[in-house]
This record gives structure tokens, sequence and C-alpha cells, in this order.
């Protein structure tokens, strides 16, 4: 007896090996399915400025990226209590002073610029059609201790690099609106039409710039409902319309997951979201994870990731004894598994691993 509707799922003629560099960018799922890797052993980098929803925002972050565009002195604002902080970065990255602010914005893009040059694979997540563009008086409003000039020369600087015709959508577009007044941005749903010219001459920038690079897009199963249940299907089926259109037109290596359809089919009942009714439960979120690695692992890279989470697991136990003999043998035997792994995988960063081990043996 079936007793829900199946996403048909094949395993991916391409699959992801632990030596693989991987990049994820977009929604929320970008987050979770990247938090999944990093604790399985992957080398991951996840949304270095924050999560991102809309595709105007990631196509920026992608584009700075490529470019390795760090941040002006200029691009930094204060936003009140979050402190300093930029347009297309989270809250989370704001600090209490410019200089700290822009020091953890360019170190992130140092950082992520260098993983995707090397990246073999590269997660794309649009969480929505929905975006909020900076209106235009407040382009030129200095909200730091900038000139006006300098503010209208880091805004050119910014756009340089992007193609005239898809410059309107990247323009203005904010990736968080630090708890600014609505007022100061304008509310608008980008069409097919402008995910589509916007992304099709960065997908020929990265297919051009990195051959070898796998592209793997995704729409987010998280609902909108503030926007109103019917207008989060409108930006659903835009996105969709708009990532099929992409993957059909394009001389790359791009693959669609459908994240999205796997929650709204395979997991319609209320117990697989979070208390908010939209946010995936964690129960959710494991399965969605065990659908991904069943599509792009192959046998022996799915049981060396669960021999990395067996390892993670009993680092986050908490022992009844913790200065007992057989709590200490347990780590010791713990330890030996990390050295194990390290040994048939170089590159797995286990220093953090060990670290946690010595730090426990000697509390």
């Amino acid at each position: 007896m079936k007793l829900y509707t199946a996403v048909d799922l094949p395993r991916s003629p391409w699959l992801i090996r632990h030596s693989d560099k991987l990049m994820l960018l977009g929604s929320c799922f970008a987050d979770n399915i990247g938090a999944r890797l990093a604790r399985a052993g992957f080398q991951v980098e996840a949304n270095p400025l924050g999560t991102l929803y809309n595709p105007a925002s990631v196509a920026e972050v992608l584009t700075r990226l490529l470019d390795g565009r760090l941040f002006e002195p200029s691009d930094i604002r204060h936003f009140g209590a979050e402190g300093w902080g930029t347009w297309m970065s989270h809250s989370l990255l704001s600090r209490p002073t410019a200089e700290e602010a822009l020091q953890i914005h360019n170190e992130r893009i140092a950082q992520a610029a260098k993983q995707l040059r090397n990246a073999r694979v590269l997660l794309i997540t649009f969480g929505t059609a929905w975006g909020y563009r900076l209106k235009s008086q407040q382009v030129n409003k200095s909200t730091s201790q900038h000139t006006e000039d300098e503010a209208q020369q880091a805004d050119a600087d910014r756009l340089r690099h992007v193609d005239s015709l898809t410059r309107r959508l990247v323009d203005l577009f904010v990736a968080n609106c630090h708890h600014e007044p609505s007022s100061a941005f304008e509310r608008e749903r980008l069409t097919t039409d402008d995910i589509v010219s916007l992304w099709q001459p960065l997908l020929q920038r990265l297919a051009a710039e990195l051959s070898e690079l796998h592209i793997l897009f995704t729409v987010s199963p998280i609902r909108h409902l503030r926007d109103g249940a019917h207008a989060n299907q409108l930006s659903k089926a835009t996105l969709l319309l708009a990532v099929e259109e992409l993957m059909g037109s394009q001389q790359v290596n791009t693959s669609y997951f459908p994240s999205y359809e796997i929650v709204l089919d395979e997991l319609r009942d209320y117990r697989f979201y979070a208390d908010d009714m939209t946010h995936p439960s964690p129960l959710a979120i494991d399965y969605l994870w065990e659908r991904f690695a069943d599509t792009f692992f192959d046998d022996a890279t799915r049981r060396t990731a669960s021999r990395i989470e067996e390892v993670v697991q009993a680092l986050e136990h908490r022992p009844l004894h913790p200065e007992s003999d057989e709590y200490r043998r347990f780590l010791r035997q713990t330890l030996l598994k990390i050295e194990d792994i390290q040994k048939e995988i170089p590159y797995f960063e286990s220093g953090k691993l060990i670290d946690r081990c010595h730090t426990l043996l000697n509390s």
C-alpha cells in the first residue's frame, strides 16, 4: 500500500565525494544542507555573507565572489542597534564599529572567493521571487561617516561588472533590510524573464571560467506565508519556471534537486513542519538529507560520511560521569577513530575534532 506520492529521483550521473570542495548560496535550504555536509566531513562554504532569499541578491553575491571584489569603507552602513554592516549581508556579520565590520566582511569574501575558484559543486537555492529594492533617494543618503560623493562612487564601482541589461535587477535589491523602515524600500516580485536575463550571462561566465563546475539548482521548500498563500505559490512557480528555462538554455553542467517537491508531495503532514508551520522540522531536514545523499553519494562516500557523523555525535554526547575512566577510554577510542579516518582521507579537516577530544580528556 502506497501512503504518499513519491518523487522520482534517480542517482545523479555525477557524484559528490569528500575530496570535492563545495559552495552553497541562497536560502535556508543551503544553510541546512551545508550544515549537514560539514557535519559529515565535506569541504563546504555556505552563505559567507548570510542567508540570501531572492535570485538578484544571490547573483550579486556570486558576482562579487567571481570578481574577488572586496567591500569598500563606503559600503559599510550603520543600522541602528544592529551596528555596522552592509545591504548585502546578514545582521550576524554586523559589528560595533565600521572598521570591524569591513574586516569581517572582507575576510568572508576572500575565503569564499578562493573556495568558489576551487569548487567542483555550486548549489544555488532560490527562496522567493519577492525582493526589496532600496528606494532611489536612499542610495546616496549617507548613513555612515562617508560623503555623498564617496557613496555614489561605491555604487558605481559595485555595478561596473554587471551587464547593462541586468543592472536594474541587481541595483538596489538588498539581501537584508536590517530592520530599517519599510518606507525605505519598494517591494517587487521578479518575473521569470527578469531572473533568466540576470542569470544567463552569469551561468555563461561560470562555464567559461570554471568549466569543471557542476551547478545544482533547487527551490526552497520554505513557504513565505507573510506574502499570502496565493502570492507564495506565484513566487515559487516563478522560480521553478526560471530554473527550468535556465537549465534548458545553457551549455553548462546544471542539475536540479527537487527539495520543494519532496516536502510538498512526500512530506505533506504538518509534523514535518516547525512550530511556525512554514519551516521544515528537524525530521523533514533529516529526510531531505537522506534523499540528497541517495542522489549524490556513492556507497563508499555514504560509509565515510556515517563514520564522521558517528565521531561528531560521540563528542556531542554528555556523559553522566565525565571524570570516569570509562568515559576517558571512550574518548581515546574516539580519537583513534578520527586518526583512522584522517589516514584514509587526507583532506578531512579533523583538527577541531582532535582538539575537542584532547580538551575533554584534559578537563
